[in-house]
């Protein structure tokens, strides 16, 4: 799009409109860059002073803010919600695929929707079904009766194996990897045994999973990713993994196979949890958790050292491998005091 009108961006936003409905909005800035034809939000009122000196045509923001700006506004419930759904309108990102390009290899025995767009070398592989309005990238690979909904879009380079399903309304951005093998070993006196994967991946609708992002394939049963999932880049899901309905994991996270995590959780970035445990429903964990055992409570769990001088942290690091030796003296003098009575 072009351009709006405030008008009729209130009108979208079921904003209450204060100002100029004809002044038309071209994209969207922050408050301390915004200009003529631009619009930006206040999401949190510690920022009122930047109103004062704003370029903006207009600003989204709370009635409770709305005496510290005098310019042409939209008053809304949540700014940051309402700038999510401005940037959607106003977005000029280009689609992944026009058309069905003529490099592209297409088995004849695929199932192709209405409108279908698969850019250059991708390849479709046999069985497979692809809804309506998907788009391919250039170099995609589709493997064998993999299933893909409607309106979903992968960029370039994303590779799917063979029989994953993928929801709709996803999308799945560039060299991500979906259904490739777990890692599976039997050890035979010293040699690996491959344990071939037999399950596969299953997406619900309206996942987002990042670059260069890998899910694995279960070994026996799938992998499984809920509805309305958002996975940064690159991350590793194992196989045999459940993800809840509604969760978000920041970038550089680690889950081990067969753990199993509860809808509307928060995983913080460079985060690692252990296989074979579960989280609850709504469990934030802060960036670079460690996660050794299920976390049965709702709540917000942290691990790890915050970063400090090299000189604290060493000594910090020498106090820790000392905490066995100073346990054994603590029970020792624990055990004297107890034989003198105090």
């Amino acid at each position: 799009m072009a351009a709006i009108t405030l008008a009729e961006l209130a009108n979208k936003l079921g904003a209450e409109l204060r100002g100029d409905g004809t002044v038309e909005i071209h994209s969207i800035a922050s408050m301390g860059k915004a200009a003529s034809g631009q619009i930006t939000f206040l999401s949190d009122s510690k920022y009122r002073q930047q109103l004062i000196e704003c370029q903006a045509d207009a600003v989204m923001l709370r009635e409770a803010d709305v005496e510290f700006f005098h310019g042409n506004m939209l008053v809304v419930k949540d700014p940051y919600l309402c700038y999510a759904l401005v940037a959607q309108l106003l977005d000029t990102t280009p689609v992944a695929a026009t058309d069905i390009a003529p490099s592209a290899y297409v088995d004849s025995t695929a199932t192709l929707g209405c409108n279908v767009a698969i850019g250059h070398n991708a390849v479709i592989e046999a069985g497979v079904q692809l809804g309506d309005n998907v788009q391919i990238g250039a170099g995609c690979f589709i493997g064998k009766n993999a299933i893909i909904g409607d309106n979903t879009k992968l960029w370039a380079n994303v590779t799917i194996y063979h029989d994953v399903v993928l929801g709709s309304q996803c999308l799945v951005q560039s060299s991500t990897v979906i259904g490739a093998d777990g890692f599976g070993y039997a050890n035979d006196k010293g040699e690996w045994v491959k344990i071939p994967q037999l399950g596969s991946v299953c997406i619900g609708d309206r996942v987002e999973i990042g670059a260069c992002t890998t899910i694995d394939r279960g070994a026996l049963e799938d992998t499984i990713i809920a509805d309305n999932v958002i996975i940064d880049n690159q991350m590793q899901i194992a196989h045999n993994v459940q993800i809840g309905y509604g969760t978000a994991m920041a970038g550089g996270t680690i889950v081990a196979g067969s753990t199993t995590i509860g809808k509307y959780c928060i995983i913080g970035g460079a985060s690692v949890l252990n296989g074979h445990i579960k989280i609850a429903d709504g469990v934030t964990i802060t960036g670079m958790g460690m996660v050794m055992r299920s976390i049965e409570d709702k709540g917000m769990y942290s691990s790890g050292i915050p970063l400090q001088p090299n000189k604290e942290w060493r000594r910090t690091a020498t106090r820790v491998h000392r905490i066995d030796e100073m346990n054994k003296r603590l029970k020792a003098v624990e055990k004297q005091l107890a034989a003198k009575g105090e």
